[in-house]
């Protein structure tokens, strides 16, 4: 008899992480209807969890009220107080390391995540370099679940169904021929990011059959993206038009989105919707492959030209030259990819 029946799960960034809990928490649900979830994330990460029965979210104002170390002792009583059996971390930096010393001393049953930091050192070492697949951060959030006494099956994890799009979203859904078409051209750092010479000539093409709609985020992405926007017909920068919650609704009507190895991709993945991912100086070994999405739908930078890759695991390290190594990705190869998928 499983004794905990309230779970609190701490993942509080980046936005790509955070998504990724998402299938494993539906696998939990699914596996054990009667435990309760709370999510420590946030705010802005709400609309993430929105479509999952028994899951609520408690907001960590990090900046705010819940800064510092004291901070996080006020959070920890606000979260005592939510009568939790047992704490997942999926996050494992400093501030949950602090909250778990706060639950350990409360008696709380707190199981944390192994990043596998060693292995990714090794596959990302510029020398001597591990080159293998390592798990999946779903297979790693899984494993924290185990450890608390519910073993996961994440296979056959239901995506979540199509949104019904509120009306300012659907206007920016219309369009009279083709296919929808979502592209996501931007990423944290430069090194996970298709250069936007290239990208404007896949817009170019796909924008004369299809509907193109832009995402991003920030001031300098919003300014390209309306740039291409006045540029081409059928396609539309949604950035700064519709809320966060809303944008999710969008994306699940999209028939395929086009992204990098970035948050973006990993929503998409939420709803089972076809998701083509470029991928520079990172590489899918890493374990940061949007769930349930085919391995052909992702485009690899040429290890024969850059044997270093991956030469980290969040694309903020590039050796001398390898700034290059997305141009080995040609748009052609990308049209053809997604038409292809458009095609089924």
């Amino acid at each position: 008899m499983i004794a905990q029946k309230h779970l609190l799960v701490i993942r509080l960034s980046a936005m790509g992480d955070v998504a990724m809990t998402v299938p494993v928490l539906s696998a939990l649900q699914k596996q054990y209807p009667d435990v309760q979830v709370t999510v420590l994330t946030r705010d802005f990460f709400k609309p993430i969890f929105s479509q999952l029965p028994n899951v609520k979210v408690y907001v960590a104002d990090v900046k705010g009220k819940h800064k510092g170390v004291f901070g996080l002792r006020r959070l920890y009583k606000e979260l005592e107080a939510l009568k939790i059996d047992a704490v997942a971390d999926l996050h494992n930096v400093l501030r949950s390391n602090i909250l778990k010393a706060y639950f350990r001393l409360g008696g709380f049953h707190y199981a944390q995540i192994d990043k596998g930091r060693a292995e990714k050192k090794a596959l990302t070492s510029l020398n001597n370099k591990v080159f293998k697949p390592l798990k999946t951060t779903h297979q790693r959030y899984a494993e924290v679940f185990e450890a608390l006494g519910f073993p996961l099956n994440l296979e056959n994890v239901a995506f979540i169904p199509k949104q019904v799009l509120s009306e300012k979203a659907e206007k920016l859904l219309e369009f009279e021929k083709g296919k929808c078409i979502g592209i996501a051209p931007f990423a944290a750092f430069e090194g996970k990011m298709y250069p936007l010479d290239l990208t404007e000539q896949v817009v170019s093409q796909l924008s004369q059959t299809n509907k193109i709609l832009l995402f991003g985020g920030g001031q300098k992405e919003r300014k390209q993206l309306e740039a291409w926007e006045k540029q081409f017909s059928n396609t539309v920068s949604i950035v700064g038009k519709i809320t966060f919650a809303e944008e999710l609704d969008l994306i699940s009507n999209l028939n395929i989105m086009l992204a990098m190895d970035s948050g973006n991709a990993h929503l998409a993945s939420l709803f089972g919707v076809p998701t083509v991912t470029l991928w520079g100086v990172t590489h899918p070994y890493a374990g940061f492959y949007p769930f349930g999405q085919d391995i052909e739908n992702a485009l690899l930078a040429n290890r024969e030209k850059f044997p270093l890759i991956p030469t980290s695991v969040y694309g903020n390290k590039m050796p001398d030259g390898y700034s290059e190594a997305m141009r080995t990705i040609l748009p052609e190869d990308i049209l053809r990819k997604i038409n292809a998928i458009l095609e089924k």
